[in-house]
């Protein structure tokens, strides 16, 4: 239901940001018919359009003109619903200072450029089930609050000596009984007490009235159809004038709502609602219990950490309803099998065990096994759920096949707290990722010293760019007809201060990984253009510059905007210049994707699709698609004359490529044999060891000036 009390309504979202472009990437990946998206363009428009559309959700720029995103955030939570309104700041800024400045103007969460795009759409939505969730509770606190100052309570007086009991009607139909009796038994009220629960109270006010003092109790009653109620009772005994007993007087109110919505409350806190599962503000209660008990009691732990191969892919293709299905039932197996008996006695020894499994976020669950008998019953875990995995799932009418990959991580040998525990099974976990998935790897001090060096290369390549660090190499690509240069390929390389040349397979995954590729491609697209125009003015022949765009690259900017301004900027002839993009990134989105090629061309570049074969492409698609030219990948290339499928697949691109009027340039040529079937079956262009390996900016300039032919 939305704020407006309507489960019928559209949840409304409004989009704030200076940059346009950023505004239609944000509509495109909220694109549902349950949300309803408004947009401004800067903060004060922001404050008119919360007044007159009151949004749900906020996604809020931090750097915009005439108001930032701050002062927006702070100004609107002072307006009509805006301590219910969801706001989340979007900003590049990656400084605690921010961050901690966001959530001091009000903001409710924060996102960081460069967005996730394929993420956004689902944080969303759980921010917006959040916060109708903490609205509605928020509500029914409120009613319950007026409830409870404006309802009678049960009273009740008990004559000891005559065993009688007055109630009040709303005694009655508190304990569910008929108010045709007055007086009424003690007995009769008692009887109602739950059977696990009637003894307790029984003996309380039996040492209330030994002891002649007040006494207080929550309990439950069992009502004639089945239903429990939770009441609180407080009650006081009445002496005569020489002190004895004589009556006692108490109060019972009902408190069943107070007690589920605080279970509520709890669940909501504690508990995954996707699963049922203990959270990780739960789960690290447990495990630091679980680490005081391990210390006090000289026991070993293991922690499992279990992240789920390729979900995104089950997310992406059968959506992410079908995405929850199947973590519910994942969560279900892994409950089933821990709490089995025999892997519970794997865990620890058979008295006392203990097992907890925890659903940390996203695809990621935890399992904390505790008094470890040995640390190699931690891997039979460990194997017994990957086999578990490896079961097929049904999604609806469809088969669902997943794995996992598994880190552990021992106490005391791994480390003695919570956050180094959690850390070395990460390490660990990715180990497993990398030794190809459905594995589980212990966490060893290698692993951590590899992690640590991958930390700094990352450290470092955040500085490579304002350190001037980065260079191009320029690898020839050669004209098959003509027998000369026809273009090169721009390849960045990174001479690092301690480490020498990086190799480009070391850093580019990194850069990838923390999006540090967008800025780096920025530079080379840039560095490129520019040396492509001083070999022109220094009277060489035009050449075609080809610069990769790497996916996020393509869609965490406008391109097109960015190729205008540095052809502006550098003064290079569009048609000097070829972006190479995967099969990846132009099948990811085709809709997206096309308009973005279309606006490149209608600059006058040339566009190319690198590695071609090793993706997935759909033959309309590239039709469609405004594309110049396949490379194919080096992968076919290289045994072209030794093995006849690469023959023919090679053959079945370049007669695709004619059939759409494509041009052909084939990588990593290496041998003479090679390009002769390559000119042989009508290949238009190569580059490879053979001809040339990628060379500095100044050696180009030698090579042009060889002016060498070469067939």
């Amino acid at each position: 239901m939305t704020k407006h009390g309507s489960a019928g309504e559209r949840a409304v979202v409004l989009i704030v940001d200076d940059d346009m472009a950023q505004r239609l990437l944000m509509r495109e990946s909220l694109h549902d018919s349950s949300l309803v998206v408004q947009e401004a363009a800067n903060g004060a428009e922001a404050l008119d359009a919360f007044a007159r559309f009151s949004p749900d959700l906020v996604l809020m720029d931090v750097k915009m003109p005439k108001m930032d995103g701050f002062t927006a955030c702070a100004k609107m939570r002072g307006l009509a619903g805006g301590q219910d309104a969801v706001i989340v700041l979007v900003t590049g800024l990656e400084d605690f200072a921010s961050i901690g400045r966001a959530f001091d103007a009000g903001a409710t969460d924060f996102i960081t450029k460069p967005v996730n795009w394929p993420l956004l759409s689902h944080r969303v939505r759980y921010l917006l089930r959040a916060g109708r969730a903490f609205r509605n509770l928020r509500q029914s606190e409120k009613r319950l609050s007026i409830a409870q100052n404006i309802a009678s309570l049960g009273n009740w007086d008990w004559d000891i000596d005559k065993n009688s009991l007055y109630c009040s009607p709303q005694m009655y139909r508190i304990f569910g009984l008929p108010a045709d009796k007055s007086p009424a038994a003690y007995e009769v009220f008692l009887q109602r007490v739950h059977p696990d629960e009637r003894d307790s109270v029984k003996d309380l006010v039996g040492k209330a009235l030994e002891a002649r003092k007040p006494y207080s109790i929550d309990y439950r009653i069992t009502l004639p159809d089945g239903a429990c109620r939770n009441v609180h009772e407080q009650a006081d005994v009445v002496h005569d004038g020489k002190g004895n007993p004589v009556s006692m007087q108490g109060t019972v109110q009902d408190i069943t709502e107070r007690i589920n919505t605080e279970e509520k409350i709890r669940f909501l806190a504690y508990y995954d609602r996707l699963t049922g599962l203990p959270n990780r503000q739960l789960f690290l209660e447990h495990f630091n219990q679980a680490l005081f008990a391990a210390q006090r009691d000289g026991s070993k732990i293991a922690l499992l950490y279990l992240d789920l191969d390729r979900f995104k892919r089950i997310n992406d293709t059968l959506g992410h309803s079908a995405g929850d299905k199947l973590l519910k039932a994942i969560a279900g197996c892994l409950g089933d099998s821990i709490r089995s008996s025999d892997i519970v006695a794997k865990a620890g020894p058979a008295d006392k065990p203990g097992v907890t499994l925890s659903r940390l976020g996203g695809d990621e669950f935890t399992i904390l096994l505790t008094r470890l008998a040995e640390e190699e019953h931690a891997g039979r875990v460990a194997q017994r759920i990957l086999d578990l995995l490896s079961q097929p799932n049904r999604i609806g009418d469809q088969e669902v096949y997943i794995s996992g990959s598994i880190g552990i991580t021992l106490y005391p040998s791994d480390g003695e707290d919570v956050d180094m525990l959690l850390r070395n099974a990460d390490v660990a976990m990715y180990h497993a990722k990398e030794s190809g998935r459905n594995s589980f790897q212990f966490f060893s001090a290698q692993l951590n010293q590899r992690t640590m060096e991958k930390l700094s290369i990352e450290t470092d390549l955040k500085k490579a760019l304002e350190r001037n660090e980065l260079l191009l190499y320029y690898q020839p690509q050669i004209d098959l007809q003509a027998g000369r240069l026809a273009g090169v390929e721009a390849l960045v390389r990174w001479q690092h201060p301690r480490l020498g040349m990086v190799p480009p397979s070391m850093f580019i995954p990194i850069a990838e990984e923390t999006g540090l590729i967008v800025d780096i491609g920025q530079w080379v697209l840039v560095e490129a253009c520019r040396q492509a125009v001083q070999w022109r003015q220094a009277g060489f022949a035009p050449l075609r510059m080809g610069v990769n765009i790497s996916s996020l690259q393509f869609k965490q900017q406008s391109l097109a905007a960015l190729v205008r301004k540095v052809l502006q900027i550098t003064g290079l002839a569009p048609g000097c210049l070829e972006l190479e993009l995967t099969e990846s990134v132009i099948m990811e989105n085709v809709s997206l994707v096309n308009d973005t090629l279309i606006q490149l061309k209608e600059l006058g570049v040339n566009l190319s699709v690198d590695d071609f074969g090793t993706g997935y492409s759909s033959m309309s698609y590239l039709k469609r698609f405004p594309l110049d030219t396949l490379k194919i990948d080096r992968s076919f290339v290289m045994d072209i004359t030794t093995d006849a499928n690469d023959a023919a697949i090679i053959k079945a691109i370049i007669a695709l490529a004619k059939s759409l009027g494509l041009k052909t340039i084939a990588e990593g040529v290496e041998t003479a044999e090679q390009l002769a079937f390559l000119q042989e079956q009508g290949c238009d262009e190569i580059q490879g060891f053979f001809i040339s390996r990628p060379l500095p900016g100044l050696e180009v300039e030698r090579y042009l000036l060889a002016g060498k032919k070469f067939c």
